[in-house]
Parts: C-alpha cells; sequence; structure tokens
C-alpha cells in the first residue's frame, strides 16, 4: 500500500509498505498465492502507480462538471437530448444529475466481458432501462458508462482526451493516465469463477472486466495514478479548483461536485472514512483497494492505494480505510 496525508499545501505523510509485486499465481487448491523467489518481488514505493478502479468515477465527474460550467451540458437535462440513439435512457428519461448521483434506476452492471464485439457491447447500452425507481439510489457503473458517451458525443473528444486535457496536464499529474501501464503494482490472478474472465495474473493492464472489454478507457474505471497525482487532484478541489496557475473549475462548481448528496463523490461515508465522516468529507473507493477522502471543515486529504486483490479478490474489508481516516481525524481535530 501507499499513504499519502496532506492538510493545507503541507504533504505531510508520503509512505509506502509491502509489495507491488509478490505473486505469480493463485493456488486455487491451497487457496494461497504462488510467492516469487524473494529476488523477483518487487517492492511497493511511493511512486508506484495502482490501478484506480473506481477512483475512475471522480475524475469522469470532474470532466462532466466542467461541460456544465462551460454551459455545453445541463445538469438536470435529459441523456435523450444528447444521446437519442440510447433508447432506453431516452423513454424513461433519464437525467444527467441522474447518472451523477447514482439515482437513474440502473443496474449496478452489464456483462459486457462477454459480448462478442464493441457493436453488441454498444447496444446493450442502449437498450438498457433502469430496474429501479427513479431518483432512489443505488451504486452503478452504468451511470459513468452513460455519462461517458454523453461527454464524447457533445465533445466530439475520447474520455482519456479529455481527461488529459482537462485535468492531468493542467495539474501536472504525469503519471494519472488510462493503461497500460507496465510499472503499475500487480493486481489478480484473474480467473472464474471467483472472476468473470480468465485473464491470468494482471500487472499494468486494467482489473476492471467490463473496462477491460472496452478497451482499458472506461466512465467507471481504467485509470492508473500516483498516491502524489492524487494529491494533486485532492489539493485542487480543496482550494476550489486551482492549483499553482492551473485552474481545472471554479470554486462554485467545486462546491457543486462536493455539495451533498455529491456528483460522483460520496458524501459522509463512514464505513471508509472513519471520523473523517460527519463534517462534509467526500470520496470514493475501488475495488483494487483504493480509496480517497477531502475533508474541506480541516482543509485535508487522505490517499490510500492498494492492490488488495493480488494474488486473488476476497470479500471486501474497508475497516483499514476506517482505521486511517479516522486517525487522520484524530490527527487534526
Amino acid at each position: 500500500m501507499v499513504l499519502a496525508v496532506g492538510r493545507g499545501p503541507y504533504l505531510a505523510v508520503e509512505e509506502a509498505a509491502g509489495w507491488a509485486v509478490r505473486y505469480s499465481a493463485y493456488d486455487e487448491e491451497k487457496d494461497s498465492g504462488v510467492e516469487l523467489p524473494p529476488d523477483s518481488r518487487i517492492p511497493m514505493t511511493t511512486s508506484t502507480p495502482c490501478d484506480l478502479a473506481s477512483l475512475t468515477k471522480l475524475f469522469t465527474s470532474v470532466a462532466a462538471v466542467q461541460q456544465i460550467e462551460r454551459g455545453t451540458l445541463g445538469i438536470d437535462a435529459r441523456v435523450g437530448a444528447y444521446l437519442p440513439d440510447f433508447r432506453a435512457a431516452s423513454r424513461h428519461d433519464v437525467t444527467v444529475r441522474q447518472l451523477l448521483t447514482h439515482t437513474s434506476g440502473l443496474r449496478p452492471e452489464l456483462p459486457l466481458y462477454d459480448c462478442a464485439d464493441d457493436a453488441e457491447r454498444l447496444e446493450l447500452l442502449r437498450a438498457e432501462p433502469p430496474i429501479g425507481v427513479p431518483g432512489t439510489y443505488c451504486y452503478s457503473d452504468l451511470n459513468l458508462l452513460l455519462l461517458q458517451h454523453v461527454l464524447e458525443r457533445i465533445t466530439g473528444r475520447t474520455l482519456d482526451v479529455l481527461i488529459h486535457d482537462g485535468i492531468t496536464r493542467p495539474l501536472g499529474m504525469t503519471a494519472t493516465h488510462f493503461g497500460p501501464c507496465p510499472a503499475a503494482a500487480a493486481t489478480e490472478d484473474q480467473r472464474r469463477p471467483w472472476a468473470k474472465a480468465d485473464r491470468g495474473m494482471l500487472r499494468g493492464i486494467v482489473h476492471d472486466e467490463n473496462a477491460w472489454s472496452l478497451g482499458g478507457v472506461a466512465g467507471h474505471a481504467g485509470l492508473f495514478s500516483t498516491a502524489r497525482d492524487l494529491a494533486v487532484f485532492c489539493r485542487t478541489l480543496l482550494s476550489g479548483g486551482s492549483h499553482g496557475p492551473a485552474r481545472i473549475l471554479g470554486p462554485d462548481f467545486v462546491d457543486l461536485l462536493l455539495t451533498p448528496p455529491g456528483l460522483g463523490f460520496a458524501i459522509d461515508q463512514p464505513w471508509f472514512m472513519g471520523e473523517l465522516s460527519g463534517r462534509g468529507a467526500a470520496g470514493h473507493t475501488g475495488f483494487t483497494g483504493t480509496s480517497l477522502v477531502l475533508d474541506p471543515a480541516t482543509d485535508t486529504f487522505l490517499v490510500l492505494l492498494a492492490n488488495t486483490v493480488h494474488p486473488r479478490r476476497r470479500g471486501a474489508d474497508s475497516r483499514p480505510r476506517a482505521r486511517a481516516g479516522t486517525r487522520v481525524a484524530r490527527a487534526v481535530r
């Protein structure tokens, strides 16, 4: 894992522990990883990139709010106004705000990884109707996939270009990009039945099966980054959208992102924020073991990157994330 904690303009903690690459495979019969020889293992360092998984959603959300600020995207506009060919979303009057707040009623995911080609994947998305009650919270990767299509349609640019040109390049986040990322920490020996595809030990290729099936660039997953780059991202948002000479959002639009219920950002969630929650803290987690928390009340941020799915995924346990948040909260109280 890599931990980065900062307050105000200061990066107070930047530490790494454990291994970026420890296992060559997972042994299903022994239910344990097949360890590499000691001289072949790769230690985690503070500059090791990690698969961000769903932290990618935060960058897609910022890219969307940038378009809202420019007037090219309406937050309460219907998705069908931009994507009339997405028949189900259009018929059910799904809005941009619903995508950003996970209140569209769309199911959590679709098996895009089982589709034969991109045309079949696109048709699944176009035909997928909400199954829940619109306005009711249901976390869904599909929301950010639809938002990706909206952004690409209205700008004529792909999501990776939008995030690079609008966020990472102006902020100098040179280690943040969509894969492949050969130097990244390894993730999973991905095989059925515990996974959704048979891909072997993954390193530098997106872990999420749907993002992989979409070529590695997706609104919900696919970015790789380092703790220091994410510290810049956090510092920028806590500073009202500016970092040094760069401005990626105006303060009012940062407030729009972080005001409950949050646009892409989850607000005051003690299950992963610990005692940082309760005062308007905002953040997100990622399946591979990542998390990010902003605490505007104390001008503090916490970044935790880990490859907890190495050598294979297990049941989710966010207690280490919450404990980190609590220690930070007590340190700045």
